[in-house]
């Protein structure tokens, strides 16, 4: 199934939203710590270990129509996110979002419909979608990252003169555009765009309940940092031995792109400074050259000095253009495929937490089992029946955390394949993409210089 992108086929001449928009990389990523983590504790919290990982509830809503909404198919479904607006004054405001949605899977009520959803809300989506499939082994697309000192500024800001009012700076705009970027390859996905929760986000014109575990400042933030930290610690401090190895060789893959791609996301935020800093020099040229022209007195050679002007300026705005399609096209994008990169890190972790799953319910095995031989050999018949059901139940722990582990297994690897496809083929649309619009903007340099050029000659 085709899932349709919002395409915004502009000229190169109308790039020019957004200067100065790199300093989105100073946002602070606020990660979801992954659900289920292991403590291997004593014996009295032995049931606690195995509530997240076998709780009926944990697996989340499977829709009927997963198997149906496959890439092949005829559905399709464009996610529009726009209109920012301040709601209310002061450090009570916030930013809401139109989102609009043009469908034609079966689910959705209508085909067509729109709702106004603030970040928070987004940020909860998210939330609700990595705590019922991310221990599935499926790839939740991150969220975009807070920025506290844009959103800070935008409270403190003056309201506008009317209720409503699209706001217009720049890192709203950036915002806008990720969050875009999110919804959409959420709903790439087969399963998690028909999720009820995901619908409801996207179909109901009601206020969603305040998601309040989002505040990186909230009691809820604080333990997902502490979480965070244990499970930095748990990677670090656990070796799984490893028996498969496709996981093997596809982590580093997954470590290789990684690292590489963060160097190149790196050097493009560096070309988009420098292409920013050209563009103000090109600018002081201009004005440069226009302040000689109003001085000389040879009549061909002013003319030319302020043509050399005009085209200096016109040549400043295109490097700012420029600038903007390196940050937009390209880094931005490559920003969102660390992000994905960073979710299948999470899902290849949540499969070394089933394997410690299923290693400590073998370990609990084989304590009630050397139990209940103690008590045979110490003809205990009062302990026995009690010994029994313990190595029953415990059998069953087994059987079930085995098959966690063999089901996560397969699901990441039909998930990696899916995201192999979509990698490559994102990848190719962009690239493409990019170089269409660095070669206009390469001839449309061309044409004012030749424009120039018969000015040049006429100096005698």
């Amino acid at each position: 199934m085709d899932v349709e992108s919002p395409e915004h086929t502009r000229e190169f001449a109308e790039v020019d939203i957004n200067n100065g928009a790199a300093s989105a990389s100073e946002d602070e990523e606020e990660e979801v710590p992954a659900p289920g983590s292991v403590t291997l504790g004593n014996e009295s919290s032995d049931r606690d270990l195995f509530v997240s990982a076998l709780s009926p509830s944990s697996i989340g809503d499977v829709h009927p129509l997963q198997e149906v909404l496959t890439d092949d198919g005829d559905y399709f479904i464009n996610i529009v996110v726009s209109d920012p607006q301040k709601i209310g004054d002061g450090m009570g405001s916030y930013l809401a979002y139109k989102v609009t949605t043009k469908t034609n899977i079966p689910k959705f009520k209508r085909t067509e419909f729109s709702s106004m959803r603030r970040f928070s809300d987004f940020l909860g989506i998210h939330d609700l979608l990595v705590g019922k499939y991310m221990r599935l082994g499926r790839i939740i697309p991150p969220a975009p990252s807070k920025n506290i000192i844009g959103s800070t500024k935008v409270k403190i800001s003056p309201q506008q003169s009317e209720p409503g009012t699209p706001m217009n700076q720049e890192w709203v705009e950036i915002r806008r555009a990720a969050l875009e970027r999110f919804v959409h390859r959420t709903a790439q996905h087969p399963v998690l765009r028909v999720d009820l929760d995901f619908m409801n986000f996207l179909e109901s014109d009601q206020e969603l309940p305040r998601s309040v575990n989002t505040s990186a400042l909230s009691g809820a933030g604080v333990i997902r940092l502490f979480n965070k930290v244990g499970e930095t610690v748990n990677k670090i401090t656990y070796k799984m031995d490893e028996n498969d190895p496709w996981f093997d060789d596809k982590i580093t893959e997954v470590e290789s792109l990684d690292a590489n791609l963060q160097k190149l996301h790196n050097a493009m935020k560096s070309l988009v400074t420098s292409r920013r800093e050209l563009s103000l020099l090109t600018g002081l040229v201009a004005k440069s050259a226009a302040m000689l022209s109003t001085c000389e007195e040879h009549t061909g050679l002013s003319r030319a000095l302020s043509n050399l002007a005009d085209v200096e300026e016109k040549i400043e705005l295109l490097r700012s253009e420029q600038a903007n399609s390196d940050f937009f096209i390209l880094a931005e994008f490559i920003k969102d495929y660390l992000g994905l990169f960073g979710a299948i890190k999470c899902i290849f972790h949540e499969r070394v937490k089933a394997f410690q799953n299923w290693q400590y319910a073998q370990m609990q095995l084989s304590k009630r089992r050397e139990n209940r031989g103690r008590f045979e050999l110490a003809n205990r018949a009062d302990k026995l029946d009690q010994a029994q059901q313990e190595v029953d139940e415990w059998q069953g722990k087994v059987q079930r955390c085995q098959q966690q582990f063999d089901d996560i297994s397969a699901e990441i690897k039909r998930e990696m394949e899916r995201f192999e496809l979509t990698r490559v083929k994102d990848f190719k649309v962009n690239i493409i993409k990019y170089i269409e619009d660095q070669m206009a903007h390469q001839q449309q340099i061309v044409s004012y210089w030749e424009a120039f050029a018969p000015f040049a000659r006429e100096i005698v």
